[in-house]
């Protein structure tokens, strides 16, 4: 199991590189809702079609997991580690995620290489 960073979803849905990597993950793996918008959000920027995604999530048994006040907290006291890195509110919402489940996050996020957060990181590329 792992927590999948919307890149991570990305790379599967459009083909990219790192998708090998994924799709083994996928079977029950874990997704925060915020970075679930994330996916929405780029695939209507790239012009695409977001119907296939629930039956995508639901033909791999994806859990998605709402943004609650503890997923809130633990991502807003991640602010001072990752602040110097650039990470964003999905970004770290995702690592509060696998930190929350101690599970380790999937992601092409290169800026997340040098994070000590405690949550193991596996970039996909």
């Amino acid at each position: 199991m792992a927590v999948l960073d919307a890149s991570a979803v990305l790379a599967v849905t459009f083909a990219e590189a790192g998708a090998e990597a994924v799709a083994p993950e996928l079977p029950n793996a874990t997704l925060s809702a915020v970075n679930l918008s994330e996916v929405y959000g780029r695939i209507i920027r790239r012009g695409g079609d977001i119907e296939p995604i629930p039956d995508f999530l639901e033909r791999y048994d994806i859990e998605v997991v709402p943004f609650d006040e503890e997923l809130a907290e633990i991502t807003a006291k991640l602010i001072p580690a990752t602040r110097s890195h650039g990470l964003s509110l999905g970004d770290r919402a995702c690592l509060a995620l696998a930190l929350q489940r101690g599970l380790p996050v999937m992601t092409a996020d290169r800026a997340w290489r040098d994070l000590d957060l405690g949550v193991e990181i596996r970039l996909i590329r």
